[in-house]
């Protein structure tokens, strides 16, 4: 016996890989209910303010599961952080590939197109980036770096992987990622250097 929750979740996960595949402007909300199996009518049951209001729950579930993941990639707070991001970013180029260069994360596809249109989704777009921001930069103030200076880190170790997912998808090559899982481990390595005041070794 199917249950509203089972109903609800099933939505929510068909709104999840539409807009991570095909974006969120091209995709509506009969081919959402459709991908779920489950009546027209039930949408508008679960998620009243239609599509938007989905979107943003898609969005925050999402920001969630990603979270978590930040937290599993960066459980050992005696890694070294530098080494650790740029293990995340090659793990982050397998996943590009095996998904055929479709972009693995619905929410900054969600971003780029309404951003600028619909507060509610920037608004939670926002919030979901900060989280993650606020969980990496944890890790790197474990690892020694001083809290401002690793939250700017993680700040911009964050842009460049989202930069580079987009420059991935767009030459349907992992190099992006991979040419900035260096880009990201240099700079964790000279905020952890300024931080302990030593000077990082030539080609390091």
């Amino acid at each position: 016996m199917t249950t509203k929750g089972d109903t609800r979740a099933r939505i929510l996960a068909a709104a999840t890989e539409l807009f991570r595949r095909q974006g969120y402007a091209a995709t509506g909300m009969k081919q959402i209910v459709a991908a779920a199996g489950a009546p027209y009518g039930s949408a508008y049951h679960f998620f009243p303010d239609g599509k938007a209001q989905l979107g943003e729950e898609v969005v925050r579930t999402s920001g969630a599961a990603y979270l978590a993941l930040i937290g599993e990639l960066f459980a050992d707070p005696a890694a070294d952080p530098a080494q650790a991001t740029a293990d995340a970013f090659a793990g982050a180029a397998e996943t590009l590939h095996e998904l055929d260069y479709a972009d693995p994360c619905p929410i900054a596809t969600v971003a780029l197109e309404v951003a600028s249109t619909h507060e509610g989704l920037r608004r939670a777009t926002a919030e979901v980036f900060d989280s993650w921001t606020d969980a990496l930069g944890r890790f790197y103030e474990a690892a020694g770096i001083p809290a401002p200076a690793a939250r700017e880190t993680a700040g911009a170790v964050i842009a460049l992987l989202e930069g580079a997912f987009m420059l991935g998808r767009a030459s349907r090559s992992r190099t992006p990622v991979l040419t900035a899982a260096g880009a990201a481990a240099a700079i964790v390595r000279a905020a952890a250097v300024s931080a302990s005041g030593t000077k990082a070794a030539p080609g390091a």
